[in-house]
Formats: structure tokens, sequence, C-alpha cells
């Protein structure tokens, strides 16, 4: 694998990132403020779903996967100390009620099935039938009644001429947000937070690793996680808030770590996988990332930018060569399962071309 040319960082590519950078921060800010709007007119509506409150700094409700799809999560309210459960009942039903007769596959490892009786307090709106089979919260029936409360929320307040409702195959609800620098699709999705406990799936950290810190892995763990709403009958688990923690103390020791992720970033949307709908998302490139500096845990790996950065190219490559990338806290989850192979393998070819000869040439 041939070294990068030398060349002058700050002069070729910071410009880049930091343009990019305020970019997605014009855009943030003004999506918050619609979501704000709306979010808002549904709590008042239905007491169980929260409002997102508008932040001047970092928004944890909202996670740029690119810079024109967002993740948004909306926090429910009324359920409060979880409570995991040992009982494994494989059960699925019809939106009425209706038991299947035979059962589907089982849940994936980043899946699982929540009872109400999970939570020590409960409202008694998620007993209701309109969220609830046999105690079992269901996230269809959830998105069920969320999408129809997005719906008169837009109308409401009178935002129909800039949010629009997207109509396709998925278990999230999609909707297209105009702002002043782009369209921007936004996944929203319920949320359940679990705050102060760790997911017993999540074996994390693995023994005898030296990165993070035993002090940073004890503040990621204090943090919980999450689980959303965006399938049939099972939530998904999420760790965004342990994700954005890591993140934040990338750099600690005065390496270029955040740098070479930007870069990635940059290079990733604009020569090996540019367009609306990459197949490959920010949440990806930062899983490869937290990878590599649990390979190299080292300040002293994290000096020189060139040789950091091809370790990272390296193996992004990899990953998608083999369209394999674990999930960083739940080792046993593939990210690139339901990935477009092809899409991959195109940019597979693209990766080898730069690691056989590394230029930056940004458009």
């Amino acid at each position: 694998m041939k070294s990068l040319p030398e060349v002058n960082f700050e002069d070729c590519l910071l410009d880049k990132v930091n343009l990019r950078h305020q970019l997605i921060s014009q855009t943030v800010e003004e999506v918050q403020k619609i979501l704000n709007y709306l979010t808002t007119e549904i709590s008042h509506q239905d007491v169980r779903f929260q409002a997102i409150l508008y932040s001047d700094t970092y928004n944890g409700n909202i996670k740029v996967l690119s810079p024109t799809h967002f993740l948004i999560t909306v926090p429910v309210k009324g359920l409060a100390g979880y409570r995991e459960t040992k009982e494994q009942r494989w059960r699925y039903y019809t939106l009425q009620g209706t038991k299947l007769a035979s059962p589907l596959r089982s849940p994936e490892d980043m899946h699982q099935w929540l009872e109400v009786e999970q939570f020590m307090k409960s409202l008694w709106q998620w007993h209701e039938p309109d969220v609830n089979i046999d105690g079992d919260i269901v996230p269809a029936k959830v998105l069920q009644v969320f999408k129809k409360l997005v719906e008169n929320a837009i109308s409401t307040c009178r935002l129909s001429d800039k949010v629009t409702i997207l109509e396709r195959r998925s278990s999230v609800i999609w909707v297209a947000v105009e702002t002043s620098v782009c369209q921007v699709e936004l996944e929203l999705v319920p949320t359940v937070e679990i705050s102060n406990s760790w997911s017993v799936k999540a074996q994390w950290p693995r023994c005898l690793k030296r990165w993070p810190s035993v002090e940073t892995v004890e503040c990621v763990k204090s943090l919980g996680f999450d689980l959303l709403a965006c399938s049939s009958y099972h939530w998904q688990l999420s760790f965004c808030r342990a994700e954005q923690t890591l993140l934040e103390m990338l750099d600690e020791d005065g390496g270029c770590r955040r740098k070479c992720f930007q870069v990635l970033q940059q290079m990733t949307e604009e020569v090996w996988c540019p367009g609306k709908r990459s197949v490959l998302t920010s949440h990806h490139l930062q899983t490869v990332l937290f990878w590599t500096c649990e390979k190299y845990p080292h300040t002293r790996d994290w000096q020189v930018f060139n040789k950091a950065f091809l370790r990272l190219v390296k193996k992004l490559h990899k990953c998608v060569s083999q369209h394999f990338l674990k999930h960083y806290f739940m080792r046993n989850s593939n990210l690139l399962r339901y990935a477009n192979f092809m899409e991959l393998d195109a940019v597979a070819e693209k990766l080898t071309s730069f690691l056989k000869n590394p230029q930056f040439s940004l458009p």
C-alpha cells in the first residue's frame, strides 16, 4: 500500500470540510425549528410523545447520516424504570391483535420485544389497545398512531409547503423538509430512552482492549441506550448517546482521529459514494473509525495524518469488499446486511484504486 503524497492538508481539504460542516449546521438549525413546531403540536395532541426542543449546540435527537438524510428520534413519555426480562416469548400478531398461527423468524440481535410490565411506572395510555397487544407495546401500532399525529401536525402548523410525508415501503415514517440549503429527508422514529442502564445484549467492552480508556467506558455505559420503533414487532437497540460521547472524546491525547473521520466523510460523500441515497452513511463510517481506534489504541498511531487516514480507508475497504461491518456495541450484528451489494462492490473498486494511488481529488 502506497503512502499518501506529501500534501498540505489544511490547504487542500480543510476548507471543504469546514464548508460541509457549515452547510450541515445551517440545515440542522432549520430542521430543528420545524421539528420543534411539529413535535410540540404532537405532544399537545398525545401526551405519550415528547416535543424535541431547540438547541443551539448539539441536539441528541438529530443524527446526521448524510447531508440530506437525518435520523430523528422522537422520545416517548410515560415509561420509567426499565427492567430487562429473561423470558423469551416469541409472539406475532396482526395489527388488529389476532395472533398468527405460525411464528415468523426470531428477532435479530439488535431487536427485542417490549412489554409494558418491564417498566416500574407507566402512563395508562400505554396500556390502551391503540399501541398495546396482550401486554406488548407494538412498534407498528405506535408508528400507526404517530403517523396520524404527524399528518395532523403538518396541517395544524401550516407547514405543508415545507414538510411532505413520503410514502415508502418502510416501517418508519419518512418526511421531506425544504430548507434554504437543500431538501432533506428525515426518518422520524418514536424512541424509548433507557437512561442509566446498559443493555445486557451489548457485551462491551471486549477484554484486554486499550481503547477507549476505562474512565471513558464507564462514562459511555452510564448514558444507557434507546429502543427505536422501526419494525413491525421488534424494537431496535440504538446507542446514539454512547457513540456521540466516543466521538467527543476521540482526541483527548491530541491525535488526528477526528480529522481522519471528517476527511473520510468528505471523500465518501463526494468521490467514492456520491448521491442522495448513499449505500454508506455516516454511521457506517463512524463504526469503521471506532474499530480502527480499537485496533490502533496508541497515541503514536494517530500523530501523522497520512498514515492514520490510510489505515482508516484500508479498514473501510475490507468491510465494503466483504459486505460485512460489525456493529461496534453488538458484535454479531452486520450493519451492511441489507445494503445493496452491487453498490458496495462499486465503492470497493473506487477504494481499491485510491489505495493503489492515494490522491485527494475532491470536486
